[in-house]
């Protein structure tokens, strides 16, 4: 049985699984759905058509669900869908997608959002993401696994960041940032690649030499992208190792519309 407590107002089309706690003066819509074992703490809102996975842990005064700020959006049952094991900490706001996009706002799993964040309509993030303090995201933006925002990133409406990815305290990230790769600055600019956080999680010295060599490659030789992607290719086929990484890399630039940060 779902733990609510008395002077929150849950409404009894919500749908609450076992073991959820649901905190004081807190507000949770008829379309909202959580799984089992999620804590949502007090002065919460939790509004629209929004799924909560198992096991997350809301903080207080999160808004979740809540209507686009889009002056296109016409209360369409566009959608919020959360994951499994997040962490959404004090006043972050995360809006349902708009019928101009698929509808849908996605966050993944395992995820830590600090205060106030936040998912503009149609943000699709992945897994393994911090967002830190203040970090915001316009509308359609796409996150890849594993990447870290900084305090008070902001990221313009449309832009792709990918996997392992990072940026510093209060950049501006106006185009497209490449999968590995650190960005500082307002407008941001590339400082390097995320060497450390791919030690971390295992990257192999094969791996992470290939990283170096494609960083080169996009941003030390003076090539033209195009010239840079035919470098970066060349690399799976000598090293057949890091295929997946270099895979990765040319998938982005290939699905790129902003540019990317160079």
């Amino acid at each position: 049985m779902a733990s609510i407590h008395p002077t929150a107002l849950v409404d009894p089309q919500a749908q609450l699984g076992d073991m959820v706690s649901v905190g004081p003066y807190t507000v949770i819509g008829p379309h909202v759905r959580i799984d089992e074992g999620t804590t949502v703490g007090p002065h919460c809102v939790i509004e629209g058509h929004t799924t909560l996975g198992r096991d997350n842990r809301i903080f207080q005064f999160a808004s979740l669900g809540g209507s686009p700020q889009d002056k296109k959006y016409a209360d369409e049952p566009t959608q919020l869908v959360i994951g499994d094991r997040n962490t959404i900490r004090e006043f972050s706001t995360f809006n349902v997608g708009t019928a101009q996009d698929e509808g849908i706002t996605r966050l993944g799993h395992d995820n830590w959002m600090m205060a106030y964040t936040h998912l503009a309509h149609d943000c699709q993030v992945g897994n393994h993401t911090i967002f830190a303090n203040n970090a915001h995201i316009a509308g359609h933006v796409h996150v890849g696994d594993w990447v870290i925002l900084g305090g008070f990133t902001c990221v313009h409406q449309f832009v792709k960041i990918g996997a392992h990815a990072m940026t510093s305290m209060a950049t501006a990230l106006g185009q497209d940032l490449p999968p590995f790769v650190m960005a500082q600055g307002n407008m941001a600019e590339v400082r390097g690649v995320n060497l450390e956080g791919l030690r971390r999680r295992g990257f192999s010295p094969e791996r992470l030499k290939a990283v170096k060599e494609m960083h080169r490659a996009l941003y030390r030789q003076d090539l033209t992208l195009e010239e840079a992607k035919g470098r970066i290719a060349e690399l799976a086929d000598t090293h057949p190792e890091v295929k997946q990484d270099v895979d990765l890399m040319i998938n982005f630039l290939m699905a790129s519309t902003r540019g990317i940060v160079r």
